[in-house]
């Protein structure tokens, strides 16, 4: 009897002393863990300071694809591919995009096969081994400006350009900052310290870009008669790079209007039979 109590008491002992460890692992675990939230929140906190302080905000301007009931206009989007197909693709690439996402900007079947076939992507190794280049078809990606990042480099005075299918998202102020960066070219000050090959920007972090300026007043004929000035080139290429970035961001938009009108009338269909339940039962009472 006496070993049972003794035995009894030891357990009890032992239950607490790892109950003690348990309430003290999670209590660790939580400081943990609120330490690694808040040391993450003061790096990106201290990294968008330091940024804000590198660059200029650029103005604010109005796109009619912004907002809950934006949308896309076609011709625009349109005018945009022209300036991206024959301005900017010369060095940036859009790998996550493929040719026949182009029919959600109006082009028909056999156009999108036209302009996917002017270009060449890697095809199979021919039977030497050797790389081979074949036409590129409406289901492949767009087509990389260069074979590789050190080609792309050594063409670009030492920057690679960067990959253009999410660059409206990867920049703070993305749209906008991107239309002041086209059009932010200028002199360099007197006493700037621009270095050789580099060019001024206003709005780029540290006021020293790579890139030399890429538009200039009618470098492309649009299709549709508009003017091609800098400013309309920017607007519309922007315009088509932030499409890019979301194609399916109409879509989404619809549905998620619908979504909201559906649960706006299930909650007032649901409201008014609950009151007409319990008026029942009040009057059965």
């Amino acid at each position: 009897m006496k070993i049972q109590m003794t035995y009894n008491k030891t357990k009890k002992s032992h239950n607490m002393i790892n109950k003690k460890q348990s309430q003290l692992s999670k209590k660790a675990i939580l400081r943990l863990l609120t330490f690694v939230i808040m040391g993450a929140f003061f790096l990106t906190t201290s990294f968008q300071e330091v940024q804000a302080k590198e660059t200029i905000t650029p103005p604010k301007h109005k796109w009619d694809f912004k907002g809950p009931f934006g949308v896309f206009k076609r011709e625009q989007l349109q005018r945009g591919f022209q300036v991206y197909k024959e301005v900017c693709s010369v060095c940036h690439g859009l790998n996550l995009l493929r040719y026949d996402k182009l029919a959600a900007l109006g082009f028909s079947k056999a156009e999108i096969k036209a302009i996917a076939g002017d270009y060449a992507i890697p095809g199979p190794l021919n039977d030497d081994g050797e790389p081979t280049m074949v036409k590129a078809t409406p289901g492949d990606y767009f087509a990389k400006p260069y074979p590789n990042k050190q080609a792309g480099r050594a063409a670009n005075n030492g920057a690679f350009p960067p990959d253009l299918s999410l660059i409206t998202k990867a920049r703070v102020n993305g749209h906008d900052y991107l239309q002041a960066l086209l059009t932010g070219y200028e002199h360099a000050p007197d006493d700037f310290g621009l270095m050789d090959g580099m060019y001024y920007n206003t709005y780029f972090s540290g006021q020293q870009i790579a890139m030399p300026p890429p538009l200039t007043d009618n470098q492309v004929e649009y299709v549709d008669g508009t003017k091609a000035t800098v400013e309309q080139m920017s607007k519309d290429v922007v315009t088509f790079l932030a499409w890019a970035a979301e194609p399916e961001m109409e879509q989404r938009r619809n549905l998620g209007i619908k979504v909201i009108i559906f649960l706006l009338f299930f909650t007032f269909l649901m409201r008014t039979l609950m009151r007409r339940t319990w008026r029942k039962i009040k009057e059965k009472k």
